[in-house]
């Protein structure tokens, strides 16, 4: 079954095209569903995970590495690329695709995420945030418009709304009520200074886990024209289980609303994390985890988790997982791996970064076969096995 879908009525044409090919099923059993997003750059099947190139560039990778990986949409910071190199260099030189040599989809984070990360280097007011640049020590002020022209002068194929994210479990509630205000009016500005053609741009709910806060963002984000729509102050403090009833919620406002575009929750990366949040509906995803524990020593495989850095993988002639199609486990023992971290060499990270990012998206490849199939809530219990031990509360630092 297929259904295509189209964003609230607006006289403009989108240059995303979303379409649901496989609906969740009417008994309830899961809100997962099978898509497929259409971008300038080519087609992202969802659910689909993104690999974070915070500076234009996945770490210790290039795009033939990505590729090899099998991703086919990447996210870049906006504010570190403003910072450095510059929006306008990146612009002159032909645009953030052509300057890092990327032919497939990309998305910019509006750099919201750094309200809440650079704390002690930020001042927030009603018209924007002003930074201070942990490089130099510089002052930058980012207000919605702001934040829209330099996405639209870096070119990705999807920009994403400015706002001001919390910390959910720990944040009170009258700064929760504050900041989600902020946010849902600093997306309709950022709406309306989005002028580029060629480029679809994102809202974000945010909310915390209050329920009100978040159901009231909900509606007030939808229903404004966006191409698609992020789900943001999630992956953070908060406990899993509290994750989870927060996006059952949003999910049930925006199915009773019958909203037709993607869903992205922000910042989210561990397998099993992944698979519980595309069971509770949502269709993107993009986190540094699954590369900032590989450069670590952490190699993700089904069921468990190896630590490189171990005694115990010296002598081990295996390669870390048995039928993995990454270039480590093609050609590379354990041993060989555990002895590149010990002698720092710099093809460690590389080699445990792909095995690492080639997991985690022939694993959303395999829930997308499971939907597409119609079995996946009987694989649930299968696939919960698999990926379980790589949970982590970690998810959502998106910045390297």
């Amino acid at each position: 079954m297929s259904t295509a879908t189209e964003p609230p009525t607006t006289d403009r044409v989108s240059p995303a095209q979303f379409e649901v090919l496989v609906p969740p099923p009417a008994d309830g059993s899961t809100h997962a569903r099978l898509g497929r997003l259409t971008l300038p750059h080519g087609v992202v099947d969802t659910p689909q995970f993104m690999p974070v190139g915070t500076n234009a560039t996945v770490k210790a990778l290039d795009p033939d590495d990505l590729r090899g990986a099998g991703a086919t949409i990447i996210l870049s910071n906006t504010y570190h690329l403003y910072l450095r190199p510059g929006h306008e260099r990146i612009a002159a030189l032909g645009g953030l695709h052509k300057f890092m040599a990327w032919d497939r989809p990309i998305l910019t984070d509006s750099g919201g995420f750094q309200v809440v990360s650079l704390g002690e280097l930020r001042k927030i007011d009603e018209d924007g945030v002003t930074f201070q640049s942990h490089i130099d020590g510089s002052y930058h002020r980012f207000t919605p418009e702001r934040s829209i022209a330099v996405q639209e002068a870096l070119g990705a194929d999807i920009a994403v709304a400015f706002d001001q994210p919390v910390t959910p479990a720990s944040t009170g509630l009258k700064a929760l009520a504050e900041a989600t205000g902020r946010s849902d009016r600093w997306a309709a500005r950022s709406l309306a200074a989005h002028t580029r053609p060629d480029q679809a741009i994102f809202g974000i709910i945010q909310g915390g886990l209050d329920s009100d806060l978040r159901t009231e963002s909900t509606k007030v984000v939808t229903g404004l024209p966006f191409d698609g729509i992020c789900i943001g102050g999630l992956a953070g403090d908060e406990t899993p289980s509290q994750r989870e009833v927060t996006l059952e919620l949003v999910v049930e406002v925006l199915e009773a609303a019958a909203d037709p575009r993607p869903r992205y929750l922000m910042g989210l990366g561990s397998p099993l994390d992944l698979l519980e949040a595309v069971h509770r509906g949502i269709d993107m995803f993009d986190c540094v985890l699954p590369a900032r524990v590989a450069r670590n020593g952490q190699l993700w495989i089904p069921g468990g988790r190896l630590n490189m850095r171990n005694a115990q993988f010296v002598d081990d002639p295996r390669p870390v997982q048995e039928g993995c199609r990454c270039p480590l486990c093609r050609n590379f023992s354990r041993a060989y791996l555990a002895h590149l971290f010990r002698a720092e060499e710099l093809l460690a990270y590389r080699l445990a970064t792909c095995h690492n990012l080639t997991f985690t998206l022939d694993f959303m490849a395999e829930i997308r076969s499971a939907l597409r199939s119609g079995t996946f809530t009987t694989r649930l219990p299968e696939l919960r096995a698999s990926a379980q031990p790589s949970r982590s509360r970690a998810s959502a630092v998106q910045s390297e």
